[in-house]
């Protein structure tokens, strides 16, 4: 019995994919027509070749690449292997994670446009000579300073008998020299009234008084620092100034207590002198 033979407009409007699609998919090896007329070109496809096209089109909606997706159908495989699936199964939950971010940034861009977007305000002040508790460690995320403050420092500051000075003044200073997605080296700082005894996990030390500290209020998630820091660096280059240390960062307002994200406060404080 002679198969049905269909034109790859036809074989493309029964499968909801263009021909431009079909095209491609033959060029790549992944689907070739079942016969092409040596006089016209024409290129025609068959039944059977639905279940092909069925399982591109499943897979490749599960997220699959087109490669493989030819594996799978050139070892005749009914379904892709475990590992390869547990794989994709990972990808979805690395996208999960950047379409939450997503959608938190686009809810934080939208709150701040409906209570209107604010002149950033630079101020230039000195700060104190302080004494501080000081942890430094490596860590593998920023998110870890959620844990690492309430449950690792504070605690130790308080076994210590630490006194917080008044008014309080706590903030990190990121010594890493370039960017990190892990292994960053954090050091956090809070203000006490007097040195203790240094123990395995915090370490008291005096800091120098910072003559000159460009400073800005950063409200939003941390995310969109770039964009401060942009505008600050605009500033102080337009303006003669250079920075001489490392910027310290200065949470007034976070995840601890706050819910939304677009009212978290930083200040950030860049110790800077004239050119």
């Amino acid at each position: 019995m002679n198969p049905i033979k269909l034109k790859i407009g036809e074989f493309s409007k029964l499968n909801n994919v263009t021909v431009k699609t079909l095209r491609y998919y033959e060029k790549v090896g992944l689907i070739i027509p079942h016969e092409i007329d040596e006089w016209t070109g024409y290129r025609y496809y068959t039944v059977a070749q639905f279940q092909i096209m069925t399982k591109i089109i499943y897979f490749k909606k599960l997220g699959f690449s087109l490669d493989e997706i030819k594996e799978i159908i050139e070892n005749d495989m009914q379904q892709p292997d475990k590992e390869l699936i547990a794989r994709k199964l990972q990808e979805c939950k690395e996208e999960q994670k950047r379409l939450r971010w997503r959608q938190e940034a686009l809810r934080s861009l939208g709150n701040r446009l409906r209570k209107g977007e604010k002149t950033m305000e630079i101020i230039i002040k000195t700060l104190p000579a302080i004494i501080v508790a000081s942890h430094r460690r490596i860590i593998n995320s920023y998110n870890e300073l959620f844990d690492l403050c309430p449950n690792i420092i504070g605690p130790e500051m308080s076994r210590l008998g630490c006194v917080c000075a008044e008014p309080g003044y706590c903030f990190t200073i990121d010594h890493n020299k370039e960017y990190c997605e892990s292994q960053i080296d954090i050091e956090y700082c809070e203000a006490v009234t007097e040195k203790k005894i240094d123990s395995e996990l915090v370490q008291f030390k005096e800091l120098p008084e910072v003559p000159m500290a460009a400073c800005v209020s950063h409200a939003g998630a941390y995310t969109q620092l770039p964009e401060t820091f942009a505008k600050l660096y605009d500033y102080l280059e337009t303006n003669g100034y250079e920075i001489v240390d490392f910027p310290r960062f200065s949470y007034i307002d976070g995840v601890w207590n706050k819910e939304e994200e677009c009212d978290w406060l930083t200040e950030i404080q860049v110790p800077i002198r004239k050119r």
